[in-house]
């Protein structure tokens, strides 16, 4: 699941930026280590306006809706949506302190605080459901006809997780497949010519894949429905601005959860301001909604919870770490709780 946005409302601070060769975690290590220099002159995190790092993701839809319609006024906070080109930026703008929070999928935490970098998720956001899928022509009804064949998909990225995840549930790894990396958006060019068996995309490029030849000639396999929350978008602050701004962030998801109401009262005015931001239709945001489930406040303390469940931490990020483990990405797996804090979250449960 990496986001993409659109290039016309690239951060101007990201407008031509140095792409992480695979998501590799070792080169963004490598860029936070050049803004550590940038802390001191931010520690205050004393901004007049916040700055939360985002992309285009139709999950994001309540936060879309919650800056045009300014319900962040309301709790006393000024935030500013500051859309990247790639979400793999955010972290060491956060680091830098051009941005004091972002929008992140939880796989980057595990990465992040895997590296000694101190973040934590304080919301949990959404997860796919079913926006995320392993795509395969015709021929392959199964994953264990993945056996020997290529596949298509961003090494270290959501789409790896949820192949792996997939594979391994049914009794095979990653060696069992020839891998070919191409990013989420070449896939559909990659199938159509007949080049790639299988692919892992999302969301528009999941309906491209599918919709050729009528239907008829690829179906899904796998898709992240199979497991909800394995791919899971969270709100993202540093451990210093936590400490030090905890009203600004408990405003700053009061006016997500008004954007998410709004859209469930609303959900025409919704989609078209969604779509606006997105450069998509109203049509095509409803239709992108239905792979993708925003949490709900009753159910955010869920995935702080110990489960086995994947809508957990805990189990996501077991998977999560043990593959970036197994590929070299990290040295040992964090502590869930090093990645994650609650308290936010637990106080909106009691107003």
């Amino acid at each position: 699941m990496s986001r993409i946005a659109r290039p016309e409302l690239s951060s101007p601070a990201v407008a031509a930026p140095t792409q992480f060769k695979s998501g590799s975690f070792s080169a963004l290590r490598n860029i936070v280590a050049g803004a550590a220099l940038a802390l001191t002159a931010s520690a205050s995190f004393a901004a007049t306006t916040l700055n939360i790092g985002t992309v285009i993701w139709i999950g994001y839809g309540p936060f879309y809706v919650a800056e045009a319609m300014n319900m962040f006024k309301k709790y006393g906070v000024s935030a500013k949506l500051q859309v990247f080109s790639d979400p793999a930026l955010i972290p060491s703008a956060m680091a830098s302190g051009s941005v004091q929070g972002g929008m992140l999928t939880y796989d980057q935490v595990v990465g992040q605080v895997a590296h000694g970098i101190g973040q934590k998720v304080v919301m949990p956001i959404d997860y796919s459901n079913g926006g995320d899928a392993i795509v395969a022509d015709a021929s392959i009804t199964k994953i264990g006809d993945f056996k020997g064949k290529k596949i298509g998909f961003n090494p270290l990225s959501p789409s790896d997780f949820l192949l792996s995840y997939a594979l391994k549930s049914n009794g095979l790894s990653d060696k069992d497949i020839t891998p070919v990396s191409m990013t989420p958006e070449t896939v559909p060019a990659a199938m159509a010519s007949g080049q790639m068996p299988i692919g892992v995309t999302y969301e528009p490029s999941l309906s491209q894949i599918v919709g050729q030849g009528g239907g008829k000639k690829f179906h899904v396999v796998f898709s992240s429905k199979n497991a909800p929350g394995l791919i899971a978008d969270v709100l993202v602050f540093n451990d210093k601005f936590i400490q030090s701004n905890p009203k600004d962030i408990d405003g700053i998801m009061r006016a997500y959860l008004d954007g998410m109401a709004y859209m469930k009262a609303k959900p025409d005015e919704a989609a078209k301001i969604i779509g606006k931001f997105m450069g998509v239709s109203g049509k095509e945001v409803k239709e992108q909604l239905s792979g993708v489930y925003n949490i709900p406040l009753a159910e955010m303390p869920k995935a702080y919870m110990k489960s086995k469940e994947t809508t957990s931490y805990y189990a996501s990020g077991e998977i999560i770490a043990s593959t970036l483990k197994a590929k070299g990405q990290i040295a040992a797996a964090p502590a869930t709780e090093s990645t994650i804090d609650a308290q936010f979250v637990t106080a909106l449960q009691k107003k």
